[in-house]
């Protein structure tokens, strides 16, 4: 392993502590090297905050260290525009660095490029390209809708062994362990929107909120074509605290005008999917694009798990496996979800970890992992 690489894997793993706390964000980690010690180092910790390239240059100055011609690893590109805070770039040649070797470029609009541009012409060396496939890993909600302005999509789910997503007749609520649903609600917390079919809200009056809250409030989206949902739904309940969404047939909205005034007066909101629509998820997708969502989370049941899956629009699948063998009390099963595939799916970047006795299965699509990567991104070596 050579110094930047070491270096970087190590702004990798600083980037990571602020999954969960800055997005729409990136989560960016750096470090600052001189003479082969370390005498700096931060991350972005929540959204709105500092960067972590200020974050590392305050650390190298409360350790009494000058960070004149030291290097810079970090994992995003610095910006270069002001949004809540300053260009980062100024602040880095202010501080009179003598290089900086970036991971990956910054795909958005106001960057791209640009900032790296910018410390060029200040006279810095800057190299590109290092460790980059992990740190668009890191980032790969960000760095797709920054490339697309497309939602990045995460299909979940809990199963038993034998492939069982729920119980007959209400036996037992949870698939998973209590830990699996943690993490679950620490997911919830990194999206913009949480998406449901009506058959989940009729079984289990879900609230769909990440709990604890912390200041996010996800858009709460229930598929319901026929307007079937129940006006005292705990979803509908809350609507005026936590947002809520209902997409149905324009057809079945315009005949049903009496119920869909009465969801509109408890706060929700109500789409509608015109009749020529080519795929109704599609164009809810395009329409959470213009609302800047970057990220959904589908939790449905099986016929939404299906669809998702049929249309090729999952960018990344999380499966949480309970040691359990329900057996005959097994209900909903994953491969009828999945029976309409042409193609199988196989996963990329694969994540396994565990939570109690479940274990956690995640990964990326080929299709996710071809829009999220940048070619011809190496450069400076």
């Amino acid at each position: 392993m050579t110094s930047d690489e070491k270096y970087m894997q190590l702004a990798i793993r600083l980037a990571r502590l602020g999954i969960g706390n800055v997005e729409p964000n990136p989560a960016v980690g750096a470090v600052i090297v001189k003479d082969e010690r370390i005498i700096g180092k931060g991350w972005h910790k929540k959204f709105g905050g500092a960067h972590a390239e200020i974050e590392a240059l305050d650390d190298c100055c409360k350790r009494g260290n000058n960070p004149a011609g030291a290097t810079m690893y970090v994992t995003l590109e610095p910006c270069c525009h002001y949004g809540k805070t300053g260009p980062c770039t100024d602040a880095l040649i202010a501080a009179k660095l003598k290089r900086v070797v970036i991971a990956t470029i910054d795909p958005s609009r106001h960057a791209h490029g640009r900032g790296i541009k910018q410390l060029k012409r200040a006279g810095m060396k800057v190299d590109v390209g290092e460790c980059a496939g992990e740190a668009r890993v890191v980032n790969a909600a960000f760095m797709k809708f920054a490339s697309t302005g497309k939602p990045w999509v995460t299909v979940k789910w809990a199963q038993t062994i034998d492939g069982k997503l729920t119980y007959k007749n209400g036996i037992n609520r949870w698939i998973s362990c209590e830990q699996s649903r943690k993490d679950v609600h620490e997911l919830r917390r990194r999206v913009g929107a949480i998406l449901v079919g009506i058959k989940t809200v009729l079984k289990d009056d879900p609230l769909l909120t990440p709990r604890p809250s912390k200041g996010r409030k996800p858009l709460r989206i229930v598929l319901d074509s026929r307007l079937r949902i129940p006006l005292d739904c705990r979803l509908l309940l809350t609507a005026k605290d936590f947002p809520v969404l209902i997409a149905a047939r324009d057809s079945v909205i315009k005949t049903k005008a009496k119920k869909a005034e009465q969801i509109t007066q408890t706060g929700a909101e109500l789409l509608g999917f015109p009749q020529k629509a080519k795929s109704n998820l599609r164009f809810l997708l395009g329409e959470l694009s213009k609302r800047g969502i970057q990220r959904l989370l589908v939790e449905g049941g099986p016929t939404v798990i299906g669809s998702f899956l049929e249309e090729n629009l999952a960018d990344e699948i999380i499966v949480y496996i309970a040691p359990k063998i329900p057996g005959a009390r097994g209900d909903a099963d994953i491969a009828k979800a999945t029976k309409n595939l042409n193609t199988g799916i196989e996963l990329n970047c694969v994540y396994i970890k565990r939570f109690g006795n479940d274990v956690r299965i995640s990964g990326f699509t080929k299709k996710a992992v071809e829009q999220i990567a940048i070619k011809g991104e190496r450069t400076g070596k």
